[in-house]
């Protein structure tokens, strides 16, 4: 389980959840907010191009829906960053 290090998620009634199903805790540094710049970037472009769009109306629907977006971004969508190539043709 990975976490910022706010009150919430080091407190102890929280990570003793974690602890007691045996996962290992890790927690990016404070004040570092680029650590996981390009998993946020990736869920705000699948928000904004997908979830919200579409305003899926039940939990399996939005799984089915974001799956298959998630086989677009890798496959079909073209990427500034790489050049106008997908990330499967890198």
């Amino acid at each position: 389980m990975n976490s910022d290090q706010g009150s919430d998620f080091t407190s102890p009634r929280y990570t003793n959840i974690f602890i007691d199903a045996g996962c290992k805790i890790s927690m990016d540094h404070r004040g570092r907010a680029y650590d996981n710049i390009f998993i946020e970037r990736l869920w705000r472009t699948v928000k904004y191009e997908n979830v919200y769009p579409k305003e899926y109306e039940s939990p399996r629907q939005a799984r089915i829906g974001i799956n298959e977006y998630i086989r677009y971004y890798n496959e079909k969508r073209l990427h500034q960053s790489l050049n106008y190539n997908t990330p499967e043709e890198i």
